[in-house]
């Protein structure tokens, strides 16, 4: 069924209801403490599954932004227990920072840092912060800001490096995934690196901060924005020389908002006219060569050989979602939040699991969810179509008012 603006908001609410009821129901892991590391597509979990720090400072995030939402006391009892999973198990109280992976049981397996995952548990932290008002969580938030800029920074170009040994030490594999290129600097990471920088700039607004989010937003504006096809460019040596020719239309989606967003922060004119301009820029072009008639996006292209792959990621819908809005927010043209609402009845009709809940992690160009997918895992996280859902609500509830 069809969505039309006029009852989207009561839709979205009852879906993000569905999405935090489903991860309250099959999420949490009673026998070992936290959550199930995995949990298959019909809600069995993978008993000894390894827990990863992505989806454990996903789901603080997620459970705290929905208590800010809210203010269901339900929600915070689930962040809570999130915090404490993740400050008893993946903080490395010798050397600092969060660890990449423990056991079903919360033992080490992988201990390298990677500034990805120190990102995310900045913004967990001051979002737990924020829903809590507990000054430990501000402390982990603050110290990993602390670690980030000291042991990943590059003075010299500028960015940040991808990853680190447990100590902090310079380490030849530093891949955020098995899929990615084996280089010292990427888009993914730095846009999740602008995303926490600004969330923690919301309950601690530091000048030094504040700087690092605006030389920030000059590392996407100058270097990995390609200015002639508004799509990012995703890896790159250490003084920002491309090396890969692949297009990502979730991250360059995901980028439009999220840049807004910390420009907004600086309050300064200039920046948020040339950081609009590139939003709209790249909105375009996914809407041009990413986006199938259908009102879904494409994963990703490769340039070099012009392989498109057609398979539908539940998260690159949701971040569509809320890359459209804001560019029609930016321009007033209803195109762009009529793309927000076709896309919005794809993920209905295709994306949202409507027996047992949450949404299947990808549909492929027939239509099919693929059986071996989990609706819970390493990076099968609650919080892009929670994020999207709330960012919505609210920026609707906003422009109404």
């Amino acid at each position: 069924m069809d969505i039309n603006e006029k009852n989207l908001s009561s839709v979205l609410k009852k879906e993000l209801d569905n999405i935090l009821r489903f991860w309250i129901k099959y999420g949490i892991d009673k026998t070992n403490g936290g959550f199930f590391g995995e949990v298959g597509i019909a809600g069995t979990p993978v008993i000894d599954s390894p827990k990863g720090v992505v989806l454990n400072t996903r789901i603080l995030w997620t459970f705290s932004a929905a208590y800010n939402y809210s203010k269901k006391k339900e929600y915070l009892q689930i962040a809570d227990r999130a915090f404490e999973y993740i400050r008893d198990y993946f903080w490395d109280s010798s050397f600092g920072g969060l660890y990449w992976s423990v056991s079903s049981t919360g033992k080490v397996i992988d201990d390298h840092k990677q500034i990805y995952a120190q990102g995310f548990g900045v913004y967990s932290f001051s979002e737990y912060f924020r829903a809590s008002g507990k000054i430990e969580s501000l402390y982990f938030a603050k110290r990993l800001f602390s670690l980030i800029e000291e042991h990943s920074f590059d003075p010299q170009y500028g960015g940040y490096i991808e990853a680190l040994t447990h100590d902090w030490k310079p380490m030849e594999d530093m891949r955020l995934s098995p899929k990615d290129a084996n280089e010292p600097k990427s888009m993914n990471t730095h846009l999740h690196i602008i995303e926490p920088y600004a969330n923690l700039y919301k309950v601690w607004p530091n000048n030094e901060l504040a700087q690092k989010i605006s030389a920030l937003i000059r590392v996407f504006l100058d270097h990995i924005i390609n200015k002639e096809s508004g799509h990012l460019k995703l890896f790159f040596e250490m003084n920002w020389k491309q090396k890969c020719s692949m297009v990502s239309y979730g991250h360059d989606i995901e980028c439009t908002w999220l840049l807004c967003e910390a420009a907004a922060l600086l309050n300064n004119p200039e920046i948020q006219k040339e950081v609009d301009a590139v939003a709209i820029k790249i909105t375009d072009a996914v809407i041009s060569d990413g986006m199938a008639n259908d009102g879904s996006l494409f994963y990703e292209k490769n340039l070099t050989n012009n392989h498109l792959d057609e398979d539908r990621h539940w998260w690159v819908q949701a971040e569509a979602m809320v890359g459209f809005l804001n560019t029609w927010q930016i321009t007033g043209n209803i195109q762009y939040k009529d793309k927000m609402i076709e896309t919005w009845n794809y993920i209905n009709n295709h994306i949202i699991d409507k027996n047992i809940g949450e949404w299947f992690l990808r549909i492929d160009k027939f239509g099919n969810h693929q059986p071996g997918d989990p609706k819970i895992g390493f990076w099968k996280c609650p919080y892009h179509n929670t994020r999207a859902l709330i960012e919505i609500i609210n920026r609707l509830a906003t422009n109404n008012n």
